[in-house]
């Protein structure tokens, strides 16, 4: 075997073992996905009950003086000041912080709730929502990790009974508790939702809703029982679907109650 031959077999050996190390990297990092978050939930949950509020027990709520909050957030804004609010969907593995990077709406996507670089990044909000959830539409992102991780079970609302048994979506803030009751859940394109529509309008807004609930059945879940208009707080949840970079997967839910 000439000399060259063996050169070129010893830097094709070199690539392959390169790329295989590369490869359980990937594999290693998409496993561990979002493993920090279960020993933050130990520290700052104490009990969370995110089920669909009666509207006798939240009168009775809001006629007390304060809501007893389960999240300790001085805890959680010792472990980062972006943090803002946790969000807990019933039938998912979702029950994470929410974030909010104010110089930098991109931040998140690749650092976790540590600030720390990270494949999962966290649940996030950008600047062009309130943290409040005051807005029209606020809405929250998170990726679709392989290992069930972030915003990944968001796609058991693909299923029809699911969809039809798992309905309630529940914000913290540090003060009060939203309720939210989901309406719709379905593929769309990766246009900027805040960008490309004038919630601030509320005929575009109108519009907006008309068409979720004019959707093809075939594509979509959408609960046309239920009544939503522009006078109405939504929020949608956002994520990526089945790795197609054109599409996102949303699961959108109207606000029905708040505890403060």
């Amino acid at each position: 075997m000439k000399k060259w031959q063996i050169i070129v077999i010893i830097i094709a050996c070199a690539a392959a073992a390169f790329c295989a190390v590369m490869g359980i990297r990937g594999w290693l990092r998409q496993k561990n996905a979002g493993k920090g978050y279960e020993d933050l939930r130990e520290e700052v949950v104490t009990e969370v009950s995110a089920a669909e509020p009666d509207a006798a027990a939240v009168e009775e709520t809001e006629s007390q003086e304060t809501v007893e909050i389960p999240i300790d957030f001085d805890a959680l804004w010792e472990e980062n000041p972006d943090i803002y609010a946790w969000i807990v969907v019933p039938g998912t593995s979702i029950d994470y912080p929410i974030l909010r990077r104010d110089d930098d709406d991109s931040y998140y996507l690749s650092h976790g709730v540590d600030g720390e670089e990270a494949v999962e990044g966290a649940i996030y909000t950008e600047s062009y929502n309130s943290m409040d959830f005051t807005d029209p539409n606020t809405v929250v992102y998170g990726h679709n990790m392989k290992n069930g991780s972030m915003f990944r079970t968001l796609h058991n609302f693909e299923d029809k009974d699911f969809f039809d048994e798992n309905r309630d979506v529940t914000i913290y803030l540090p003060d009060e508790i939203l309720h939210y009751r989901i309406f719709a859940a379905y593929v769309t394109d990766n246009l900027h939702i805040l960008l490309n529509n004038d919630f601030s309008d509320p005929d575009a807004y109108q519009s907006y809703l008309d068409n979720i609930f004019a959707m093809d059945s075939s594509s979509a879940f959408v609960d046309t029982d239920m009544e939503v208009s522009a006078e109405d707080k939504i929020l949608t949840l956002s994520t990526c679907n089945a790795g197609i970079s054109t599409q996102r997967y949303l699961v959108q839910a109207v606000l029905v109650s708040i505890e403060q």
